[in-house]
Formats: structure tokens, C-alpha cells, sequence
């Protein structure tokens, strides 16, 4: 049973660390992010000012991916590498842990990011959704009903 569980958890952390990928378009609203801007050390210092300058209106978006924003690449985990991941979920992604070499591995191989992340969300599309009396639809994705 451990066995079976750690390789579903060693999935499930490739799964997720491959499609916070789609970060690298788009856009987050400053009220989202300016804990990590204002009180995480794990952030370039230019960055930082520049984001901070940005979000001077906390309703101001700001590009996830600084670098290509309207781009499909793997600019965002460069991002990653020189601590300019604008949500702190993302920047958790290289932060001395288990997908250290995975933000690593796609932050210098366009390809394998494309692919994985195409098969990525096969799965996610796979995946069976609790439905009737077995699931609910949130009123509130904070909290349940």
C-alpha cells in the first residue's frame, strides 16, 4: 500500500508541476499575489520593485509570466529559476524541493514541457468527476457547502 501511494503522490506532483505551466499566459489581479511581492523573501529584488510599482491599484493584472506573457513557452519556469514566479504557488515550485528538477528540466526544453503538458491534461480530462449525490458544485470554491 506505501508503495502504491508514494508512486500516485510522485504522479500527482509531476501532474500539477507540469500544468501550473499554463501560468506562463495570462494574467493575476494584484490582490492575489502582493502578500508574496510584499512579504516573501524567495523573490528577485527587481522584480519585486517592478511588480510592487505595477500594483500600485491593487485591481491592476499583471502579466503571471513577466517574460512572454501571450506566449505558450517555457519561459515561465525560467521565471521560476530566477525567482520571479508571481504567485507563491508557483515559486513553491522551485523552492528546494521535489520539483526543483523538473522546473529545471522544462525551463531548458521547451518540447518536454509541450508534451507533458498535452498529456498532462489528457489525464486531467480523464479524470471523473463526483457527480448527483456523490459530488456538489460549490457556491464558493473557498469552502464547501
Amino acid at each position: 500500500m506505501a508503495r502504491h501511494r508514494k508512486a500516485i503522490d510522485h504522479c500527482f506532483v509531476f501532474l500539477i508541476s507540469c500544468v501550473a505551466g499554463s501560468h506562463t499566459i495570462g494574467q493575476a489581479r494584484c490582490t492575489t499575489f502582493l502578500t508574496r511581492i510584499n512579504n516573501e523573501t524567495n523573490i528577485d529584488s527587481s522584480f519585486k520593485t517592478s511588480t510592487q510599482a505595477q500594483c500600485q491599484n491593487t485591481n491592476n493584472f499583471v502579466p503571471l509570466d513577466v517574460t512572454s506573457p501571450t506566449s505558450f513557452d517555457s519561459a515561465y519556469y525560467r521565471n521560476l529559476l530566477n525567482q520571479k514566479g508571481l504567485l507563491h504557488s508557483d515559486q513553491q515550485l522551485f523552492s528546494g524541493g521535489s520539483t526543483d528538477a523538473q522546473v529545471r528540466a522544462y525551463s531548458s526544453n521547451q518540447a518536454a514541457f509541450r508534451t507533458d503538458f498535452a498529456n498532462a491534461m489528457i489525464k486531467m480530462g480523464n479524470l471523473s468527476p463526483l457527480t448527483g449525490t456523490n459530488g456538489q458544485i460549490r457556491t464558493n470554491c473557498r469552502k464547501a457547502n
